[in-house]
């Protein structure tokens, strides 16, 4: 099946050869999200809560770009560089899915930058 890549105009040219998500049929995947600036800059380094804020609302805008919203997100695959910062990613990350919960797993690892340290990748399937 072939897909449409989204990449919404506002965000920074990507560090690698990637799009910021890509819909085929109904399903829309969200490339691992950073709390990347224009060039690669890491923003709102030693902020866990700040960098999954930012990371969210990027992945909310991919969304609402390919025609969906986060209430149609079903998986979400988190990357925390740091387990002491669960708590502090977990407040932010219910703000943004209050209701129902998508699946989800958290795996602890280095990121493509040291001083990030939240990414996430989501799949979401338009209604």
């Amino acid at each position: 099946m072939p897909f449409e890549p989204i990449n919404p105009p506002q965000f920074p040219t990507p560090i690698a050869p990637y799009s910021a998500g890509a819909k085929a049929g109904n399903t829309v995947y969200v490339s691992g999200v950073l709390a990347l600036g224009e060039g690669g800059t890491v923003l709102h380094i030693g902020d866990a809560a700040a960098q999954t804020r930012h990371v969210l609302e990027v992945v909310k805008t991919t969304i609402e770009a390919a025609g969906g919203s986060m209430v149609d997100i079903a998986m979400n695959h988190i990357f925390l560089k740091n387990l002491d910062d669960y708590a502090a990613f977990n407040t932010v990350y219910a703000t943004y899915f209050p209701g129902d919960k998508p699946a989800r797993y958290c795996v602890k690892c280095e990121l493509v930058k040291p001083d990030c340290l939240v990414e996430i990748a989501s799949v979401a399937h338009l209604g």
